[in-house]
This record gives C-alpha cells, sequence and structure tokens, in this order.
C-alpha cells in the first residue's frame, strides 16, 4: 500500500451553498468518519487530490490527512466514496474512512488474468464478470492484484471466488461466492432457417 501525505483543513459550514463556494475556489469538501470517533467535516485542495489519484488506484492508496487547523493533528485514512460530476467529471466530495494498523478493514481488488486459457485456443472468448474482489485484511497487507491463471481452463469453465487462492492474511466474505470469469462458446448451435437435421426437403413435393 502507498501512503501519501494530504493536507485537510476543517470546515464548519456544510450544505450546498458552502460547498458550491469551495468548488470555486479548487477546494473539496469532505467528510473523515470512522468506528469509535465523531465525524469531521473537511476541505482539500482539488488539485493535491488529483495528483495523488494519478500515483496509484484509489483502493491502494492511504493517507496520511494533515488536518491544519485541528488539535488532533494526523490522521490516517482511506476514500471510502467519492462523487464526481457525470459531465465535467470533477470531485464534488470524498468520503475518508480513518484506519487502524491493527483493525482490518475491507477493500476492493483488482483481479489479473495470467496465461492462455485451452478454450480460447479452441475457439473460446474470456468473459471478465467482476474485475474486482472484496477482501478483507489489514491496511498495510492489502495486496496489489488478486491473480487468475487460466492456461488450463476450457470452453465452458468458470473461475467463482471460491476457487481464489489468497495469502493467510487475507480473507474472502464467506458469503461471496459469485463467478468472476468463464470461458464462453462462439460457435452457434442454431441452423439456417429452412434446415432440417437428416435428410434434406425435396422441392414441389
Amino acid at each position: 500500500m502507498e501512503i501519501l501525505e494530504l493536507n485537510a483543513t476543517m470546515r464548519t459550514s456544510a450544505g450546498n451553498s458552502p460547498s458550491r463556494a469551495l468548488r470555486r475556489e479548487g477546494n473539496i469538501p469532505a467528510v473523515l468518519y470512522g468506528p469509535g470517533s465523531e465525524s469531521v467535516l473537511l476541505s482539500i485542495s482539488s488539485l493535491d487530490l488529483e495528483h495523488a489519484l494519478k500515483k496509484s488506484a484509489v483502493s491502494q492508496i492511504i493517507f496520511n490527512l494533515a488536518v491544519q487547523n485541528a488539535q488532533t493533528g494526523s490522521r490516517t485514512a482511506m476514500i471510502k466514496e467519492m462523487q464526481i460530476h457525470p459531465m465535467s467529471r470533477k470531485f464534488l466530495h470524498v468520503d475518508f474512512y480513518e484506519i487502524s494498523k491493527d483493525r482490518k478493514i475491507t477493500v476492493n481488488v483488482p483481479v489479473v488474468v495470467k496465461g492462455k486459457a485451452k478454450g480460447i485456443e479452441e475457439g473460446g472468448m474470456l468473459q471478465i464478470i467482476e474485475r474486482e474482489i472484496e477482501v478483507l485484511c489489514l491496511p498495510f497487507e492489502v495486496p496489489e492484484s488478486i491473480q487468475i491463471d487460466i492456461t488450463d481452463l476450457e470452453i465452458g469453465d468458470s473461475i467463482h471466488v471460491k476457487d481464489l487462492k489468497v495469502a493467510e492474511n487475507v480473507e474472502i466474505p464467506a458469503d461471496n461466492n459469485y463467478t468472476i470469469l468463464t470461458i464462453l462458446s462462439t460457435k452457434s448451435d442454431e441452423k439456417a432457417p429452412g434446415e432440417e437435421s437428416g435428410a434434406a426437403s425435396t422441392p414441389g413435393k
């Protein structure tokens, strides 16, 4: 996990009008919350956050939030949720979740496929259904990715969550057993219109 410094300032005003004023100044309204602590309203630089997110995926960054006007000082957190404008793609709001190095967190880890499946060699097609997997682990032990070797998969084969092999310090919720990927057939079993199996039809009879 990458640890990045990010400056933040406490804010006292909430609501649409103060939030719009912050954005006009190049800042983003944010909130910091976590177990056993009260929520804190923050303001962060849009440019600083943009630069941070260029370095790594959101789920792979731990922020050391340096709160400028707070007695508590720095807080360690991860991004829980981001609101982005659908047209301009500008940041609208960020939720930070405070973490502790000895308390497990739930994060999404990207799936990386390795090898070329036998089924693809035979004319099949790889369909990736889920590109991220939810895992539970300590903040500084989050894997960069979960690798899946598909070399031995044939047409019709699938990989489910229960088939994954992860490190001992990484847990996958027991109730998660959805399909991650599958090898599809690209051949059609449909017959051409008017075609019958067995004998061909005789014109005029």
